[in-house]
């Protein structure tokens, strides 16, 4: 007795294997690329949004600078003489925390992004967002904000 040879899959077998393998490879992609804030989630809470805290000193600051105080997430810059403004410290493109400062720009060091120190606007993307300004004052020559 011989035995019959194998079919071959028809046609809806086969378009269903695709689009499954399609599904999943799709599913990967995100992984790969580099998330905008469209797609992003909260990164957390912002500085300031418990209440009033105290970040630091205010530190020496020309104009057109600034300072990071990485431990509350906030950045303080000198747009103009005795004008001093504070900002969330961390990047609306992914949440990476900003660590430069120079001739009116905060830079965030992880993809690029520049921010205005006038009013937190992007300069340079990816970013499509601005710096969140906080409120700040100075009180007995500490910072602070919110």
């Amino acid at each position: 007795m011989s035995t019959p040879a194998p079919s071959s899959p028809d046609r809806r077998t086969v378009l269903r294997g695709v689009a499954a393998a399609g599904v999943v490879g799709a599913a990967g992609l995100p992984l790969a690329a580099c998330a905008t804030e469209a797609g992003s989630k909260e990164i957390g809470p912002k500085a300031g949004d418990k209440g009033p805290e105290t970040v630091g000193k205010l530190p020496e600051i020309s104009v057109g600078a600034g300072k990071v105080f990485k431990d509350s997430k906030v950045v303080v810059v000198q747009p103009s003489k005795d004008v001093y403004k504070a900002y969330d410290a961390r990047c609306p493109h992914q949440g990476c925390l900003v660590d430069e400062v120079k001739q009116g720009v905060v830079k965030c060091p992880c993809h690029g992004s520049q921010f205005d120190i006038n009013d937190g606007s992007v300069v340079r993307g990816p970013a499509v967002q601005g710096l969140p300004e906080l409120p700040m004052k100075v009180v007995d020559g500490e910072v602070v904000v919110g």
